[in-house]
């Protein structure tokens, strides 16, 4: 009989596969487990499983989560995936260990106030409108190189590009501009990919995976 295993091994083990493929190890990729609209009773046994790494995309729903579970668990670090409004960045530097949706250049001054009265420096993803999407967050191509040039110039971490590829539509050739476009821009991190085509990610170059149904099961 084949041993039993939970969504978090099932997860871990296409990781590890897809990054074999590519010539890649494993270690080089983070797993966000996302955790939104999860109560911490679902979140403890992937945190009892070793998985340390949990992504939210609301600061509020992590204020009421969060800081009770770290004191349980003092090793997970915690990613907002998340749009972020300039008035919670406060609470997002005191929160968060890293932030994957920098988007805007209000959002630059906003982050490099709350991290300077925090003597904090977060690091964080510039979100980037892929597919140039008008319902979706995210800077326009055209817009990256000033932004990331305001980010440097604030003294706000920046470590890599973020994207969220349109719905229905192969992702890989939207990873492979991702990973274009952080290569040119000297980024070493690029977080892409989620439940449906976290492996493809991998293959392109993808070194965090935000992975949410994969691990709780689909939202009600």
């Amino acid at each position: 009989m084949e041993n039993a295993s939970t969504p978090l091994d099932e997860v871990r083990a296409n990781i590890a596969r897809a990054a074999a493929i590519a010539g890649r190890e494993a270690d080089a990729i983070t797993l966000v487990a996302i955790s939104k609209t999860h109560p911490a009773d679902r979140i403890l046994p992937l945190l009892e499983a070793g998985q340390t790494v949990f992504g939210e995309n609301r600061v509020q729903e992590a204020q009421t989560k969060w800081p009770e579970l770290r004191e349980r668990y003092p090793a997970a670090e915690l990613h907002l995936v998340g749009q972020l409004q300039s008035n919670k960045a406060d609470d997002a530097v005191e929160l968060f260990d890293c932030v994957h949706s920098l988007d805007r250049p209000s959002l630059v001054g906003a982050l490099a106030k709350a991290m300077d009265k925090a003597d904090r420096r977060v690091p964080c993803f510039i979100q980037v409108n892929i597919g140039a999407e008008e319902q979706k967050g995210g800077c326009a191509l055209s817009d990256l190189p000033d932004l990331l040039a305001q980010a440097r110039a604030a003294d706000v971490p920046v470590i890599g590009l973020m994207c969220v590829p349109p719905l229905e539509i192969e992702p890989a050739p939207f990873f492979a501009l991702l990973d274009k476009l952080a290569r040119d821009h000297g980024l070493a991190g690029r977080s892409m990919g989620m439940s449906g085509d976290y492996e493809t990610a991998i293959l392109m170059g993808a070194t965090h995976v935000r992975i949410g149904s994969a691990l709780f099961g689909d939202r009600s």
